[in-house]
């Protein structure tokens, strides 16, 4: 992933065709009342459904945060499920917060009173407004009403986020409601009028273009700038259209046709055209294009765009509601293309809501939880699932080309015809990752998303072929133009990248059963670890060269979070070579995990640091051969977080428990651990002329100084390592968890209600709202999700499907203090599992009942620490019983008959 600077830092051809004529014609100049009444309804019935029951919030019950959206009245609740808000509101610094809606074509970010700042750092200031990958649409569009612009002269009192959608309440009663229809290139935008009396008001509505692609950016060669040709404006049949058509002055660019459509289904009174029209944001403050920047801009000094207007007359009927409903909808196939997809996003806006609520609703009813001790955790499972459905993106006709880091810009490689992804973050990540994708990935099964996780993966092999010629390399990061940033076969890529691959179409695989996405993916599975073998280990240790997720001065060439994932991956592919029969491969694969396990902890354990180097081998230093380095990194968790699955064992992270136990004491520390969750790298004694700002836990002098930003991806690394050796404790797991569902639901952490962020509030990473919008990190990051999801599915419920060989495992574990775990709809394959674990006095029940599950089923339960097994029954009935000791502790496995079984452990 391309670096956030601390400070604000830095096509293919397309088929043209004509302009479609007739978008609007025979429509009133004046309001139409046919429909606007049902939307108007529509509406207010989303919101008072949301609000029938008021939500008993993470205060009431269970683990509570400071400040967590509970029964202020801003935020709403599930009928019938405690603790869950599927609306959450903010009422404060609304102009400092980044707003975001998201559909799989299209997507819009401005600020939670409905203005638009220049946002984002890739292209400095152009990352925010209204995009349709692969290319930006619009800066943003605003309304006035009478003259007032809401957000501007009329306050924005209130932003609510829900499942799907967003909502803005303004001081004089308008409501604004923003959403992305699935499957369609466009944001749509309704307007909800409730007047006292019978009145005429006049409704303006400012559209600012900027069409341009979403490669290059803005400090690469060549530039964003020199890319992006000036768009023009026209007005007719109702809408204004935006174009960008031509060539690009920059080497091996292709003709293109780039088009926004703006309008209504009603019949503008009025319009104008010209260079502004950014409502109350004209004049703009430009942001230039390197240096400090205002500390908020309207524009960008890429910025190429034009703008337009369009007038209503809007009559209001006393006592009724009226909604108006707009569409901002483009392509850059042709202007033809982004007319049908505005006339399918203004047809019918109120059935495209209803279907967008339907199916944000249907993923809600999947992997439902049920928390009684842990009611913020609860409310942060149900957000992380509408998270990932919030990070699905998708592109056309991307055309595959090395770019080298932004240094060149050849002829493209190959085309792909789609890409389908997990959008790594917004506004300046909403591309495909392998990294991201990944760890995403076990989010994405723990919440029954199994769909987009496959394509992904496929995307990822389909582009990594065409670019690095079958190598086997994993690309790194592509752009929805089909531009790879980072990751052929010419850069030093990131290893862990290609390593974790086969592990993850093994997940997807144990998960869905789903033997034929294994076979598309095994060939490449198999390639990616030979490619590794063959081209990153040049000294012939084992332990892999070349880049990974740390990349600090002074560190080897040999780094602990590749080693650990080639372990699992070895393991995980000879598990898919045996599916397979390929008795050559796994034997390869098995040899080379076995030889890797056996050195581990000899080569990669630093005693007096507490923990694993973080890396090996300094090239600056010949005689370094392979002395551990330790700085401290996150990345010296993942021996603890990454399972190995052997044959005839229970899966068991690579690291030692002996050791295991030493080094999660330690990161439990607060060398390592802040208020939200673990450090991206601890603090101690150092060599670093910035000198050690905190305590120090071990006497090794580092080369590098502390960095104490929280990433949610670090926070959840440590909740899966803690929740693999069974320590779900109120000091341990929970600890991860919590921070985690703070920043995503603690309304006096979050930047955006309900969105899990890239970084936390950190002493060395002030919150986003404090920052200028070209200097943030991602107002929602997908990978956060990984250490909410998996703990609580796969660890505290115990869901374990091995489906792929007809097995599935409930073993769950009760957190520390907690009497109850529970799920229901747990997707596995084609079916489902419900799972309610509870402890009673002596009694440890376990009750699983499957649903369309064609599996050998095991149930059971982790034992309390120190608990030993008077008795236990199968369904009423004294029962036999395996007691089986796992890196998670002792777990009492019974064999389950028919689709619902209730197991009872009687302790002593």
């Amino acid at each position: 992933m391309t670096p956030r600077p601390t400070t604000s830092g830095p096509p293919g051809p397309r088929r043209s065709r004509t302009a479609g004529a007739g978008l609007l014609r025979d429509r009133p100049s004046r309001t139409a009342g046919v429909g606007l009444l049902a939307a108007a309804t529509l509406l207010a019935g989303m919101a008072a459904q949301a609000n029938a029951v008021p939500p008993r919030g993470a205060a009431d019950s269970g683990t509570s945060a400071p400040g967590a959206a509970a029964s202020d009245g801003r935020s709403s609740g599930h009928p019938g499920r405690p603790g869950v808000a599927r609306e959450l509101s903010e009422s404060t610094r609304l102009s400092d917060r980044r707003s975001l809606v998201v559909g799989d074509r299209a997507y819009a970010m401005g600020d939670e009173t409905g203005l638009y700042p220049a946002t984002g750092w890739h292209t400095r200031g152009e990352m925010g407004g209204i995009w349709s990958q692969p290319i930006k649409l619009l800066d943003g569009m605003w309304f006035g009403v009478d003259g007032a612009w809401l957000g501007e002269q009329v306050a924005a009192t209130k932003y609510t986020s829900g499942y799907g959608y967003q909502r803005i309440d303004y001081a004089n009663g308008v409501q604004r409601t923003d959403f992305v229809p699935d499957g369609v290139r466009a944001t749509v935008v309704g307007l909800t009028f409730k007047s006292q009396e019978n009145k005429t008001v006049r409704l303006d509505l400012d559209a600012h273009s900027e069409l341009m692609p979403a490669y290059p950016w803005g400090g690469t060669t060549p530039n964003a700038g020199q890319a992006n040709l000036p768009d023009s404006g026209s007005y007719a049949d109702g809408v204004l259209r935006f174009r960008d058509r031509g060539t690009s002055p920059i080497p091996n660019a292709e003709p293109h046709d780039y088009t926004a459509v703006v309008g209504s289904r009603l019949r503008p009174t009025g319009h104008a055209l010209g260079a502004n029209h950014r409502g109350p944001q004209d004049p703009a403050v430009i942001c230039p294009a390197d240096g400090t920047p205002p500390p908020r801009c309207d524009d960008s000094a890429f910025g190429k765009g034009t703008g337009g207007r369009l007038s209503y007359r809007v009559d209001l009927k006393a006592g009724k509601s009226t909604t108006l409903w707009f569409a901002v909808a483009g392509s850059d196939d042709s202007s033809a293309a982004a007319s049908r997809e505005f006339r399918r996003a203004i047809s019918d806006p109120e059935r495209l809501l209803k279907a967008k609520v339907r199916t944000r609703a249907g993923l809600a009813g999947q992997s439902v939880v049920d928390l009684p001790g842990d009611r913020l955790l609860q409310q942060s499972v149900e957000w992380s699932k509408q998270n990932l459905a919030d990070s699905v993106q998708e592109s056309r006709d991307l055309e595959i080309r090395d770019v080298n880091e932004g240094k060149a810009y050849p002829a493209p490689a190959g085309t792909a015809d789609r890409a389908r992804w997990f959008g790594a973050g917004f506004p300046d990540y909403p591309w495909l990752f392998a990294t991201d994708g990944e760890y995403t990935a076990y989010a994405a099964v723990a919440a029954g998303q199994f769909d987009t996780a496959k394509q992904h993966l496929k995307s990822l092999q389909e582009i990594s072929d065409i670019l690095n010629h079958r190598s086997g390399k994993v690309a790194h990061e592509v752009m929805p133009t089909g531009d790879v940033y980072f990751g052929s076969n010419q850069s030093a890529g990131n290893t862990d990248e290609t390593v974790k691959f086969p592990s993850v179409v093994a997940l997807l695989w144990r998960w869905t059963g789903d033997d034929r996405f294994r076979d598309q993916l095994y060939d490449f599975s198999v390639r990616n670890l030979r490619y590794v073998y063959r081209e990153l280990d040049k000294d012939n240790d084992g332990w892999l060269e070349g880049l990974a997720n740390v990349e600090r001065s002074g560190m080897g060439a040999e780094k602990l979070d590749s080693t650990v994932y080639l372990g699992r991956g070895l393991r995980d592919l000879a598990d898919l070579a045996a599916s397979k029969r390929d008795r050559a491969t796994q034997q390869w694969a098995t040899a080379k995990a076995e030889d890797l396990e056996k050195r581990f902890e000899a080569q990669w354990w630093v005693p007096q640091a507490f923990g694993y180097a973080d890396s090996i081998d300094d090239p600056a230093d010949p005689a370094n051969d392979n002395k551990p380095i330790f700085q401290r990194h996150w990345t010296g968790v993942t021996p603890m977080e990454a399972m190995l699955t052997r044959p005839g064992k229970p899966d068991s992270p690579l690291a030692s428990p002996e050791h295991a136990k030493i080094a999660l004491d330690q990161r439990e520390k607060a060398c390592y651990t802040g208020e939200f969750g673990l450090f991206h790298t601890g603090t101690g004694p150092t060599a670093d002329p910035a000198g050690n700002p905190g305590p120090s836990c071990d006497s090794v002098v580092s080369a590098v100084k502390s960095e104490r930003a929280i990433f949610s991806l670090n926070t959840s690394i440590m909740a899966v390592a803690e929740g693999n050796f069974g320590r779900l404790g109120k000091d341990q797991q929970q600890v991860y968890t919590t921070g985690n569902a703070r920043i995503q639901l603690d309304r006096e952490v979050w930047e955006t209600p309900g969105a899990m962020p890239e970084i936390a509030p950190s002493p060395d990473s002030p919150a986003n709202i404090d920052r200028p919008f070209t200097d943030r990190s991602m107002s929602l990051q997908a990978w956060g999700t990984y250490g909410v999801l998996w703990p609580v599915v796969h660890q505290q419920l115990g869901v374990d499907p091995d489906l792929g060989r007809h097995r599935l495992a409930v073993v769950p574990q009760l957190p520390g203090g907690q009497q109850k775990v529970a799920g229901s709809n747990i997707r596995v394959g084609r079916g489902s599992v419900d799972v309610s674990a509870r402890l009673a006095g002596k009694e440890l029940r376990t009750d699983v009942k499957t649903r369309g599950v064609y599996a050998d089923v095991t149930v059971g339960a982790v034992l309390p620490a120190g608990a030993k097994v008077a008795a236990v029954s199968l369904d009423g009935r004294r029962t036999a019983y395996e007691l089986v000791t796992t890196s998670r502790g002792a777990e009492v496995r019974v064999a389950a008959r028919g689709s619902s079984s209730s197991v009872s452990i009687t302790l002593r």
